[in-house]
């Protein structure tokens, strides 16, 4: 068993050193591609926390056109609740929002004087579940808390929510795009190249199998070959997203958009989790080119 695994071993050496131009293109391949996928994908992440992040001061203004009382005030929890789970309901007066007003003039507070202080409406302030699924559900909400009755208008900042969720639903796309331009380039494009090598020793695989050597003894060393590619190039297009990751926090250190958010890189469980993916399609694209191959 050991001198089996240390011939598989020293044949695919021999496989990396007669190609090893193809190899290297194969590598910048998976490199470039890992890079593409990762860089959106952290993206995305980083974009799915600002949503939570949003999400905690997100809230949506009911106003009413009279100040309900304890029974009407039950009935509004009931359906608010029936149509979808909610942090709080808060209730304010006409005399509540007076004051909310009058201390957001600051020193401005003067132009106040001769207006009554139920002037305003009451209104009714509803904070959603705070998740980034709150964002996509929150025009549905205002819908239909449009429909209750004693309801004048709904207010949520409709404009921010429907741009920064659009932002969201494109950078999903992007990375499902990125995703499988990795898993093409990684299964299809270096099954291609172990391909092209297997018929370029087509005459040095039939002496093998005069010799003895069975179709497992030929695969296995261009599937740990393209283990290790994709070993090495999901490494490398890790190592230089987090070179980028650190070039964009220093270059942008202090600025207002990191600073109202943190933009934070891979945790170590994703990081595995990329090399491992990597690793298993360049695998089986290797294991899928050599099988076609040798059942020729």
């Amino acid at each position: 068993m050991k001198n089996f695994l240390l011939a598989i071993l020293h044949q695919a050496r021999l496989n990396c050193r007669l190609s090893w131009r193809t190899q290297l293109i194969s590598l910048m391949t998976i490199t470039l591609s890992v890079l593409i996928f990762s860089f959106f994908y952290l993206l995305y992440t980083n974009a799915q926390n600002a949503g939570k992040h949003l999400g905690d001061e997100l809230r949506l203004i009911v106003y009413l056109d009279e100040e309900p009382g304890v029974e009407l005030q039950e009935q509004y929890r009931l359906k608010i609740l029936k149509f979808d789970n909610v942090e709080k309901i808060s209730f304010v007066t006409s005399t509540q929002a007076y004051d909310r007003f009058k201390k957001q003039l600051g020193n401005d507070n003067d132009v106040l004087a001769d207006i009554p202080q139920d002037f305003l409406p009451p209104s009714m302030e509803v904070y959603p579940v705070r998740s980034l699924n709150s964002l996509s559900r929150i025009k549905r909400f205002s819908d239909y808390l449009k429909t209750l009755p004693g309801v004048i208008k709904v207010q949520y900042g409709q404009q921010w929510v429907e741009r920064f969720y659009s932002f969201i639903r494109l950078l999903r796309f992007v990375v499902l795009l990125s995703g499988s331009l990795l898993i093409l380039t990684t299964t299809f494009m270096l099954g291609h190249s172990i391909r092209l090598t297997l018929l370029t020793r087509q005459k040095e695989l039939e002496l093998l199998r005069l010799l003895g050597a069975s179709n497992s003894y030929i695969r296995l060393p261009f599937f740990l070959e393209g283990a290790l590619l994709g070993l090495l190039g999901s490494v490398a297009g890790l190592s230089a997203l987090y070179m980028l990751y650190n070039w964009i926090t220093l270059r942008f250190t202090g600025s207002a958009m990191l600073g109202m958010f943190n933009f934070d890189f891979f945790p170590i469980p994703i990081l595995a989790l990329i090399v491992c993916l990597a690793v298993f399609l360049c695998a089986v694209g290797s294991f899928s080119s050599t099988r076609k191959v040798l059942n020729l």
